[in-house]
């Protein structure tokens, strides 16, 4: 009789590639000359044709008037005071709103009472248009800086609210559940576990308020305004002038493509840890 024995037979894993990366450098230049590609094709097409005759240019004006119009305002000091008017109305909106914003969601997310006693009003408010806060504003606080300031952070609270209030109550209940096998304390849970749960949809909610807050900075300098962004685009409408007019929109796209920018610098290192689809896309 042959002895009985157990073959075992190593079955090999199979092999990963790894995705090769191309060098930082080269990546980063090639997502920004990729990014710049759109707007620089669109401003040379239009001054070619506005040169060439086929358009007349009087009401969108070619990029080379609208860039001499730039120049003016940077050579005079004027676009860099309503450049700093803009960045501090919407920095000081930005920051009240968006921890009002924080702690209004987190409290609602994790108090059923809170939420079921303030999430109602907070929700129908947030349907109210930002045109029809400034009168309001305009009557409790006047029209100096505070209406303005209050109208940005009621313009990035909302979406820092819905943001943050819907992360905390998409966590997975499983990882609540792991922690307190581990008998994580309440302290130790939030930080392990809940913070890194919400944190990627939390800076998400903070980009898109960040971009409400440029938008309403717009409404606010509306409020009495004779510096700022907001002021050039309305002085441009008043006094026919189109050129002003776009170069306070290119204004306005680049300071808040480098706030975006600068946002998404800061708050990067925070989620470093995460291990996402994008980085082999």
């Amino acid at each position: 009789m042959a002895a009985e024995g157990t073959i075992s037979v190593a079955v090999p894993e199979p092999a990963i590639a790894a995705t090769p990366r191309a060098p930082r450098a080269n990546g980063s230049a090639l997502r920004w000359g990729l990014g710049l590609a759109v707007p620089v094709i669109l401003a040379l097409g239009w001054e070619l044709a506005v040169r060439f005759g086929f358009a007349q240019g009087r009401l969108i004006p070619p990029p080379s008037r609208v860039g001499a119009t730039l120049w003016q305002l940077a050579a005079s000091g004027d676009l860099r005071m309503h450049v700093a008017a803009t960045l501090i109305r919407v920095g000081l909106g930005f920051a009240f709103g968006a921890g009002a914003g924080i702690l209004a969601g987190t409290a609602t997310a994790t108090l059923p009472w809170l939420r079921w006693l303030i999430d109602p009003t907070l929700q129908a408010l947030r349907a109210v248009p930002s045109l029809a806060w400034v009168p309001l504003f305009i009557l409790w606080f006047g029209i100096l800086e505070t209406p303005k300031v209050a109208l940005i952070a009621v313009g990035v609270f909302f979406p820092v609210y819905v943001g943050v209030s819907a992360a905390i109550a998409s966590v997975d209940r499983k990882l609540v559940e792991v922690g307190r096998i581990f008998r994580l304390s309440k302290t130790a849970l939030a930080r392990r576990i809940l913070l890194p749960a919400v944190l990627p949809a939390t800076l998400t909610a903070l980009r898109t308020g960040l971009g409400l807050g440029f938008l309403f900075v717009v409404a606010a300098e509306l409020m009495g305004a004779s510096e700022g962004l907001g002021y050039l685009l309305v002085d441009g409408q008043q006094f026919g002038k189109p050129d002003q007019i776009l170069a306070a929109i290119i204004s306005f796209a680049i300071v808040g493509k480098l706030a975006d920018t600068l946002l998404v610098a800061l708050t990067n290192p925070l989620v470093r840890w995460q291990d996402t689809a994008r980085e082999t896309l």
